[in-house]
């Protein structure tokens, strides 16, 4: 009689415990509501034999549901529609079997649902996890316990009174201190920090709120509505509808919305935050589309310059070719024909002839200089083939490319002439070897030596080399082991800015 009062009396404490639990978690919403359902049909079973088992129904709903009150996957509705029904037959046919089909029931789904969720989710589910494995595994020992007659029955309702209160209590504890919806946030932020734009949003905070069925729309002022990321119109759920939406907005500016299970309102410093989180990564994303942008718009700059100066160039070496080359010439055949009609032989006249001469192939090769005949005549193969005679060790050419435009002919030149350049200053080599190919969108130009290699990628020459480059668009990859060899490889698009211009050869 005394033990049957003792367990009566720790069924009441466990009731209270249980419901003073949910008290303290209203602000948590329908977890709190749970708990406080656990906890009064825990006490009517108290008073009531009959209905003993009532409170397995709640009970592993808050156990599958933690933190949020939902569930998010069909089957656990399914499971917990199941305790609820078998609380209710047990009433009428109390069976150690069902008992025990409840537990390895909750159990394994208890486990999946921790399985299936990531990051800060699966972070917010242990406490969780562990309470329904605790429930489960006293069902168990309690169905044991009648279907192998172990006689152990005190024991283990006392261990069951245990298990519901300490898991209760751990839970409440957990909503109040364990700052699940601060992890949440902190994870969302640093996962946001790591894109550079808004692309897969919607799948981050899916996976951070457990709401797989969360949307992300944008809002589109010319069209005065929201669009998802692939620019479809969203439709905002009715007000009294299982979803919601929050808007998220910049200075009175539209921005974005969030649509999302209503659970999530009953947390509303978790709602403000995520809101506050998309809004700085859309911020985030803009700026850097910004910067992108500008960067973009400073390249096509430089190309111009580029481009600019190579016309120039072009121009100075036609005037110079056509006028004063011409003038020299001109100058040339009349000493020539002075000279001839002079029968003194004045040395004078031939001093002359032979300044303009030179005068003729300084002039020369300073229009070589500015833009090469061989280039200009034959191409690129034609002009580091030539340029390729004049070092002293054996160059090896391929160019693998017809006529391009002329800034990317100067710039692949230039970048031929410098490497061969720096091969026979410093890297000892007996051997060099050239190869410049073109795909549909990119030109390659490689430039490699047998010399001693240790060559510095931050020198002042391949510096220079490497802002000629840039300022194509392409960049330059140098590789120089010690005793190695040199390789430098040019890539640069290609005729990106014909394309803009239309000035295809």
């Amino acid at each position: 009689m005394a033990g049957s009062q003792f367990i009566q009396a720790v069924d009441l404490l466990v009731g209270v415990v249980v419901i003073s639990a949910g008290l303290a978690s209203m602000r948590s919403g329908r977890v709190a509501h749970l708990m406080l359902l656990v906890g009064a049909t825990w006490l009517v079973g108290n008073v009531f034999s009959a209905a003993v088992f009532l409170h397995r129904g709640p009970l592993v709903q808050l156990h599958l549901t933690y933190p949020t009150g939902h569930a998010r996957r069909r089957y656990v509705v399914v499971v917990v529609g199941a305790a609820y029904v078998l609380g209710i037959i047990e009433v009428f046919v109390p069976t150690a079997a069902l008992t025990l089909s409840l537990a390895l029931l909750v159990a394994a789904t208890a486990i999946d649902v921790f399985v299936r969720t990531t990051g800060t989710a699966r972070k917010a589910g242990r406490p969780a996890l562990w309470a329904a494995l605790g429930f489960s595994a006293v069902l168990v020992t309690s169905a044991l316990n009648q279907l192998l007659a172990w006689n152990i029955d005190v024991p283990v309702l006392l261990a069951y009174d245990g298990v519901v209160a300490g898991a209760v209590v751990v839970l409440a504890a957990d909503l109040r201190w364990g700052r699940w919806t601060e992890s949440t946030l902190s994870d969302l932020v640093a996962d946001l920090g790591r894109t550079s734009d808004t692309s897969g949003l919607a799948g981050r905070l899916q996976q951070a709120l457990g709401d797989p069925g969360l949307t992300v729309g944008y809002w589109i002022p010319e069209r005065a509505s929201y669009v998802d990321d692939q620019g479809e119109p969203i439709d905002l759920p009715a007000p009294d509808g299982g979803r919601t939406a929050t808007p998220i907005d910049d200075d009175g500016r539209h921005v974005a919305v969030l649509v999302h299970d209503r659970a999530l309102l009953e947390d509303p410093r978790l709602v403000s935050g995520v809101a506050t989180a998309a809004r700085l990564a859309m911020t985030n994303a803009q700026m850097l589309a910004d910067i992108r942008s500008r960067v973009g718009d400073l390249t096509q700059s430089r190309q111009r310059i580029v481009e600019a100066v190579g016309d120039e160039r072009a121009r100075i070496a036609d005037e110079l070719d056509g006028g004063a080359q011409r003038r020299l010439a001109r100058v040339a055949d009349i000493l020539d024909h002075a000279a001839a009609a002079d029968l003194s032989g004045n040395r004078h006249l031939a001093l002359v002839r032979a300044e303009v001469v030179r005068a003729q192939d300084d002039l020369t090769s300073f229009v070589r200089g500015v833009r090469p005949l061989t280039l200009v005549e034959g191409g690129l193969d034609a002009a580091v083939r030539d340029m390729a005679g004049h070092f002293p060790f054996h160059v090896e050419v391929r160019v693998d490319v017809g006529r391009l435009p002329d800034a990317i002919e100067g710039a692949l030149l230039f970048f031929c002439s410098e490497a061969m350049t720096n091969v026979a200053k410093h890297a000892s080599a007996s051997r060099c070897r050239v190869v410049i190919t073109a795909g549909p969108d990119l030109i390659a130009a490689v430039v490699e030596d047998d010399g001693i290699g240790g060559a510095d990628p931050f020198g002042s020459g391949l510096l220079g080399l490497t802002d000629r480059i840039e300022t194509m668009g392409g960049r330059l990859i140098v590789s120089s082991p010690a005793g190695g060899g040199t390789r430098l490889e040019a890539r640069m698009p290609r005729l990106a800015r014909e394309r803009e211009r239309g000035r295809l050869r």
